[in-house]
């Protein structure tokens, strides 16, 4: 079973930067700087449809407790350690990745994080973040 971590929304003021290991900037161009320049990164793809986002990640030849997923706020992590061969090899061509690895994907609204799931299946890791619905205020009037 992956275990999502949560963690919780911590108060900071507004000119801070957010506290992850990633910072976006949009300007003419969007720049991604990460503190985990040594780690690659797998294929991932992203989708929205009505009521969740979907996250997918390639990433064979693990077991479910080589994966950290965590959630904080609007940012999911997906991390772990793919292992390699100890093996002493001459490469003739080399392209599929070992080691560290982490994936950042920033979703665009809030989720339900207590619905979240994560299951991996046949070299594919999917989380699944159910959208939050809004709630309606009503309204009372003073007498």
């Amino acid at each position: 079973m992956i275990i999502i971590n949560l963690k919780p929304m911590p108060s900071r003021s507004s000119n801070a930067l957010p506290e992850t290991s990633a910072y976006y900037f949009s300007s003419l161009a969007s720049w991604h700087l990460t503190s985990h320049p040594h780690m690659w990164r797998p294929p991932t793809d992203v989708y929205e449809t009505e009521d969740k986002y979907v996250v997918i990640v390639e990433i064979a030849g693990m077991d479910e407790e080589n994966f950290s997923v965590t959630l904080d706020q609007n940012m999911l992590t997906i991390s772990g350690e793919r292992p390699g061969t100890m093996e002493r090899k001459s490469f003739h061509q080399m392209e599929i990745y070992f080691g560290e690895f982490v994936t950042e994907v920033e979703l665009p609204s809030p989720v339900d994080a207590n619905r979240c799931v994560a299951e991996y299946t046949q070299g594919f890791l999917w989380v699944s973040l159910p959208k939050t619905t809004p709630k309606n205020i009503i309204i009372h009037e003073e007498e």
